[in-house]
């Protein structure tokens, strides 16, 4: 990947990516999360993340909304249980518009008290939402179990107790303690000069106060198999199955994440959806997933299905991993699914928002992107062997733990 990396001297690290396009990306990419939070202010960066956008000391909510919409552009955001990432899409040539508009709201919102108010009832609705959709649910609470009493277990909404307690004072405390520059990375795809990066960059970035201190996150290593059934008022049942994984540091993730997309990835041709969904028809929704921390990851198996045919599903699930244990995948096999998941990268390259948001959280990761090449050259270089025995490590079955929804009888 050709890109270019500057670093001012408040810590703010500003990554570029040429692109060939009249659509430009950009945004900040924070390391913060819903894991750097005290359990008594839990949800409070995900409001932050909401409440960002309603005034700074020289906007009011409406002209915030309004900059990039107004010139057929679109702002977001979104919270991460490490991440908090704040971004824009635009035609190129309001390039600066996007840079001045999202430092403004970055570091110069002001929180006003009546809006802290109004965020509260968008968030708690927020969460009941979430609570009506068992499909969504059932994820937090796994996590919830998988990592008990852990930061990472935290819902990134919060409760509705602690959103609740969210005020503006807590709101500045946490960013005082938690936003450094040398943990925000800017983040640019698009079809923008270098030279009025670096011109801009020193017109709204360098004068931002350095602040380079940040307390070490408490690391997970208390991982203890369980399993929980609950009744739900819902109508099928929905069960996940997982264990911990590998780390965003840890030598076999690259293995892992190839294997993952074996079993269950995005692809039909999956080994759960081919022996599952379409085989027995059991499930409509089945799936693996593989989820990347900076000391840990987790990997789960979700599915729905009817009360009467969940015991067979769980059965044929862990059969899958039986065998993924058990036997090495043949020669062909491997390189098929090498294939496809280049295929799947190179695909994804196309999608430059998603690629903007991916370059500033691997500089805060890793401090370096690798290219393209780089990263094919890694995926070719796993044997059977690799994926054998990362299997039976992540998939061990006495260190699976489950959460399984069931209708209330």
């Amino acid at each position: 990947m050709e890109y270019n990396l500057i670093e001012l001297d408040n810590g703010i690290r500003i990554i570029h990516k040429p692109a060939s396009s009249q659509v430009a990306h950009c945004g900040f990419i924070i390391n913060t999360g819903s894991r750097d939070e005290h359990t008594e202010e839990n949800g409070i960066t995900h409001f932050i993340e909401h409440a960002i956008f309603k005034g700074t000391s020289k906007r009011k909510a409406y002209h915030i909304l309004n900059r990039i919409d107004n010139v057929g552009g679109e702002i977001n955001a979104f919270t991460t249980k490490e991440n908090t990432s704040i971004y824009a899409s635009f035609t190129k040539n309001y390039f600066e518009r996007a840079l001045e508009l999202l430092t403004d709201i970055l570091f110069y919102s002001v929180y006003p008290d009546n809006e802290i108010r109004k965020e509260k009832d968008v968030i708690i609705d927020e969460i009941y939402s979430y609570i009506d959709s068992p499909y969504e649910q059932i994820y937090d609470d796994f996590e919830e179990q998988v990592f008990k009493n852990h930061p990472l277990g935290m819902n990134i909404l919060g409760t509705i107790d602690t959103v609740k307690k969210i005020d503006r004072k807590k709101i500045l405390e946490f960013i005082r303690n938690n936003y450094h520059t040398d943990e925000i990375v800017f983040s640019i795809v698009g079809d923008i000069p270098l030279k009025t990066i670096q011109r801009l960059a020193d017109k709204y970035l360098k004068t931002i106060p350095a602040k380079k201190t940040k307390s070490k996150r408490i690391q997970f290593k208390s991982y203890k198999a369980s399993d929980i059934v609950l009744s739900k008022d819902v109508a099928q049942t929905h069960c996940i199955l997982g264990n911990i994984a590998y780390g965003a540091h840890e030598k076999n993730k690259k293995a892992f994440i190839l294997l993952n997309n074996i079993l269950g990835g995005p692809a039909m041709n999956s080994r759960l959806n081919m022996g599952i969904r379409e085989k027995y028809g059991f499930t409509y929704n089945i799936e693996s997933s593989y989820s990347v921390y900076s000391d840990t990851g987790l990997f789960y198996v979700y599915l729905g299905t009817d009360q009467k045919f969940i015991d067979k599903s769980i059965k044929l699930v862990k059969r899958e991993l039986k065998l993924l244990r058990d036997k090495k995948i043949s020669a062909s096999q491997l390189e098929k699914a090498k294939r496809q998941l280049i295929g799947q990268i190179t695909l994804s390259e196309e999608n430059n928002c998603n690629v903007m948001l991916g370059m500033g959280k691997g500089i805060l990761i890793y401090k370096h992107i690798d290219d393209l090449n780089a990263t094919f050259k890694k995926i070719d270089a796993i044997t059977a062997e690799q994926l054998q025995d990362v299997a039976n490590e992540v998939f061990d079955e006495n260190e699976l733990s489950s959460l399984i929804f069931t209708p209330n009888s």
